[in-house]
This record gives C-alpha cells, sequence and structure tokens, in this order.
C-alpha cells in the first residue's frame, strides 16, 4: 500500500486564521498525519505553531484574548514604513513557535512572502523561523516589512494567499486547502444574529472603552485625546470606518480576488472554506468562533478526506 504525503495549505486571512487551529484538531481527531505545511501569513504563524509543538499554547492565548489584549499587541510606533513596528509580534511569534529553525520543525513547512519592489514570491523554508514569520505576516501598510537575504518582505498573502502550487511544488500527494477568505460581508450592512456573539460583543466593548480610559489616565491631556482618537477608530457605531478597517478590508478583497484566480489553474484536492465573512480584519478576539467553525468545516469533509487517502494507497 502506498502512504500518501498530505500536504495542509494554510490560507492568510489576519483574524480569521484563528479557523486553522479547528481545522488542524479536526484532521488529528480523525487521524489524519499530515507531512507537509504551506502558509502565508496567518496561516503561517499557526502552521509554524502547529509544526513546532505550540499549538496548544496558541490555541489557549487566542481564547484568553480580549481587546485589551489584541491593542497590547499594537505599538503604533508610526514608523515610516508602515503603523506598526512589529517587535511585540516578533515577541508573540518567538513565544509559540517553540523553535528556533525551521530545520526543528517536526512537520516540514513552507511559508510565502513577497518582495515588495519586484512583487517575486519568495518561499522561505529555511533559518529563524521568527524572521520568516515576520516577513510572511508584514501586511503592507501597517505591519513594517522585514529584510532577509537583501530583499525587503511584506505578507504572502499579497501575491499567493493560498499557497496550494508550493505545496504541490514541495511533493505533496494529496493537498488540503483551507480558504479563510472564501466570505466577503460587510459586518456594517449583516450583523450577527448569535446572541452569544452579541453578549461577547457588549464585554468587549466594555474591555475597549476600559483601555482606553487607563491611557487618559496615565496621559492626562494627550491621553484624552489619543484615546477620543482611538475610540473613533474602533466603534462600530463610527459614521465611516477607521483606517485599520479600510487597509484590511482592501487587503481582504484583493487576496480573495488573487485566489480565485489560482483556484482555477491550482486546484486542492480538498478544499475547506469556514463561513467567517463577517469576521473584520481585526476582530482577533473573537478566536472561539473561528475556531469552532474551522473545526465544523473541517468534520464535514473528514469523508472525502478519508476516501482520497484510501483510494490513493490503493493504487499501484
Amino acid at each position: 500500500m502506498n502512504t500518501p504525503k498530505i500536504g495542509l495549505v494554510l490560507g492568510s486571512g489576519a483574524s480569521r486564521g484563528w479557523a486553522h487551529i479547528g481545522v488542524i484538531e479536526a484532521l488529528e481527531k480523525h487521524g489524519v498525519e499530515v507531512g507537509l505545511i504551506t502558509g502565508a501569513s496567518a496561516g503561517s504563524f499557526i502552521g509554524a505553531a502547529y509544526a513546532g509543538g505550540g499549538l496548544d499554547q496558541v490555541k489557549k492565548f487566542a481564547l484568553d484574548m480580549d481587546w485589551k489584549a489584541v491593542l497590547s499587541y499594537l505599538d503604533l510606533a508610526f514608523p515610516r514604513s508602515g503603523f506598526i513596528e512589529g517587535q511585540k509580534v516578533a515577541e508573540l511569534i518567538e513565544l509559540f513557535t517553540r523553535v528556533d529553525q525551521f530545520e526543528d520543525l517536526r512537520i516540514p513547512m513552507i511559508m510565502v512572502a513577497t518582495n515588495m519592489f519586484t512583487g517575486k514570491e519568495v518561499r522561505l523554508s529555511q533559518g529563524s523561523i521568527t524572521h520568516a514569520l515576520r516577513a510572511s505576516m508584514a501586511v503592507p501598510g501597517l505591519l513594517t516589512p522585514k529584510f532577509i537575504n537583501n530583499e525587503w518582505l511584506v505578507d504572502g498573502g499579497v501575491v499567493n494567499p493560498l499557497p496550494i502550487d508550493v505545496c504541490r511544488d514541495a511533493g505533496a500527494d494529496i493537498v488540503i486547502a483551507v480558504d479563510i477568505n472564501s466570505e466577503r460581508i460587510a459586518k456594517r450592512n449583516h450583523p450577527p444574529k448569535d446572541q452569544d456573539w452579541v453578549k461577547n460583543s457588549e464585554k468587549i466593548e466594555k474591555k475597549r472603552l476600559e483601555v482606553i480610559k487607563s491611557w487618559t489616565d496615565r496621559f492626562g491631556p494627550t491621553g484624552k485625546t489619543l484615546g477620543t482618537k482611538i475610540d473613533q477608530w474602533f466603534s462600530r457605531e463610527a459614521p465611516s470606518p477607521h483606517i485599520f478597517e479600510v487597509l484590511g478590508s482592501s487587503i481582504n478583497i484583493m487576496q480573495k480576488k488573487i485566489e480565485e484566480m489560482n483556484l482555477l489553474t491550482h486546484e486542492p484536492d480538498i478544499l475547506l472554506a469556514p463561513r467567517l465573512g463577517d469576521m473584520s480584519f481585526f476582530d482577533f478576539d473573537h478566536a472561539e468562533r473561528a475556531i469552532n467553525e474551522g473545526f465544523k468545516c473541517c468534520e464535514k469533509s473528514i469523508p472525502d478526506i478519508l476516501k482520497k487517502i484510501d483510494d490513493y494507497s490503493l493504487q499501484v
């Protein structure tokens, strides 16, 4: 019997990336052994945590996250090449990836980044995992680029948000791809009906205001001005979208269009598409819902996945 090398493709999608955790848990529950991972942006982060043995810690961190925690990782230094400096993001990466080098991962992995000047896709699979992740996750305009091997690199989702071809090229026999950009729903126009979500949102809103008040108390009049601006940026009742929402939504739309084109030429054996279109770019504090949706989505496709494996194994 032939044993297939199963490749797992984890797509980009910012906060919706938590869904990858649920997908991986469903695969493990049914004994599906992943032999190769490719990822872009958020998919690179979850993939590295899984391949490095730190996925359980990432899940706990995600479920414990509230709006205060989200803000604490946004070091808004307003540098020349991005709103977020990225040092705290790098610290977070180091905390959960468990190992330092690609060579030490228990599952081989390739991360996708983009040369910001040439538009060339860059595949990272050697050396520092932290540096590669910083590059693969460097959302243009938000997170500063990363300089690796004489190239300025930004988010892999700019050119290949669902790197199926990378997985095929690396020798995967069966490719399972997780597309977390499968839906685009404007949250403002389509508010979720789930009561638990509403209660959770109210709790998040309260904590957000507590953070803003603490900044006001600490910095006086300057802090009050800054707090007011941040309140306007992130308020769900604001008359117009804040700048992060504009950038995030625009990038998500761009990535979705690229994925649609790429899927015409690079089709996976199994395509998983968790329904998370109403999650915005920075809804990192909605992890429980995203993880559950990822698990549920994968569970539905388990019979198809197992059949693909059995059919391959029976090939002579």
